[in-house]
């Protein structure tokens, strides 16, 4: 057999995938399986969006190539969003449609750094931004978040980390895969420091939809004169919107970076699917008050899982906010990775190792509660203190 490309050939395979198979061994002894493995919307796309979305995939013109940086009226529509979240002033030109937020991390990643070089990632990381660079040979290094911090980094320890092959430091707020929100003064003394060092800050907010309410602008960085040539932001309409299907995300950066991504994106698949950007430019501001519901429901799962946990003897959140809670586990000295498994076959509960997102996290699981109803999370409280007893822990 002729040979595979090392850099991918030694890549674990996907996480989710293996995770859920553990799932299908749970003999359904306590009911049906609690899902809290992927990040995934629990309800469905308004009525009104899959109205749109029917409507553009009748169009004929759906099914030609768009521009590669995405549709105009896309464009358009998200940075009319974003300027009103933010209170800047952000054009079109400063966004590039990709096809789901993944993707734009790849982009992102490809216009700033080559094999060689490195990128910071924060530690824990998202398993996903971890395996993309090292697919392409560029660098990994890591700046703990340690628990005692809130799962947020020091400026000393991104200080630290940065050494003259590093061209970024990449981060998710609210975090995947512990829920940690990064202050608005932490994000900027964050890009300051990346300013100053010369190195790009890369802030992927898939979840900013989803802060509390009290809490609607994540930051003022676009504010601040000259943000382009410091930091590129990265988002998906997928959880916002319900439509992880239709693979959409944005990368919102200066028109020279976003000029960059253009020719990585046009290698990569010429333009983003077009039916999701015609139907999502027409719903973004329209479904203002939908999105808003759907904040309001997420905090409220997110409160149900603080309120099932505080009645689970010996599980403790780390950290929640947004779709996750890091959730210390009680076996002292178990791999993770044996007790997501055993809470999967024996008491059907589906969550993915701390080990998976980074060194050290061997005392954690990712819930990721959002695909979860409240009645659902209920259920958790039962089902961990089953697997107390059966474990022995």
């Amino acid at each position: 057999m002729p040979r595979l490309n090392t850099l991918v050939a030694n890549l674990a395979p996907p996480p989710i995938p293996a995770v859920q198979a553990w799932a299908r061994a749970y003999g359904g002894a306590f009911g049906p399986p609690v899902d809290l493995s992927q990040a995934v919307p629990g309800y469905p796309p308004h009525p009104d969006l899959i109205g749109l979305l029917v409507t553009a995939a009748a169009d004929p013109s759906a099914a030609a190539y768009g521009p590669i940086e995405g549709d105009r009226v896309l464009r358009e529509a998200l940075a009319a969003d974003e300027s009103a979240l933010y209170g800047a002033a952000i054009a079109a030109d400063n966004i590039h449609i990709t096809s789901g937020c993944n993707q734009a991390f790849i982009c992102a990643a490809l216009a700033i750094a080559e094999p060689g070089s490195r990128v910071l990632l924060s530690n824990p990381f998202y398993f996903n931004h971890e395996t993309s660079l090292r697919m392409f040979g560029i660098g990994i290094g890591l700046v703990d978040c340690p628990a005692e911090s809130g799962f947020l980094p020091s400026l000393e320890a991104l200080e630290a980390a940065i050494t003259p092959d590093v061209r970024a430091f990449a981060i998710v707020s609210p975090n995947n895969p512990t829920g940690a929100v990064y202050p608005p003064a932490l994000l900027a003394d964050l890009l300051e420091l990346c300013r100053r060092r010369g190195i790009w800050l890369i802030l992927d907010e898939t979840y900013r939809d989803f802060l509390p309410a009290e809490a609607k602008r994540p930051h003022d960085l676009f504010t601040r004169s000259g943000w382009g040539d410091g930091l590129i932001s990265l988002y998906s309409f997928s959880k916002s919107f319900c439509v992880p299907g239709y693979r959409l995300g944005a990368v919102t950066a200066s028109p020279a970076v976003v000029a960059e991504i253009a020719k990585i994106m046009d290698n990569l698949q010429i333009c983003a699917p077009r039916i999701g950007q015609i139907a999502i430019a027409a719903a973004l501001p329209k479904l203002a008050a939908w999105r808003e519901a759907n904040r309001a429901e997420i905090t409220f799962r997110a409160a149900a899982l603080k309120a099932a946990l505080a009645n689970a003897d010996g599980w403790e959140i780390g950290a929640v906010g947004a779709y996750f809670a890091f959730v210390r586990h009680p076996f002292a000295g178990l791999p993770s990775a044996r007790v997501a498994e055993d809470l999967a076959r024996r008491a059907g509960v589906v969550t993915v190792p701390g080990s998976y997102f980074g060194q050290g996290q061997e005392d954690y699981l990712r819930f990721a509660f959002a695909n979860a109803t409240a009645a659902t999370i209920g259920l958790l409280p039962e089902r961990l203190r089953q697997l107390r007893i059966e474990i022995g822990g």
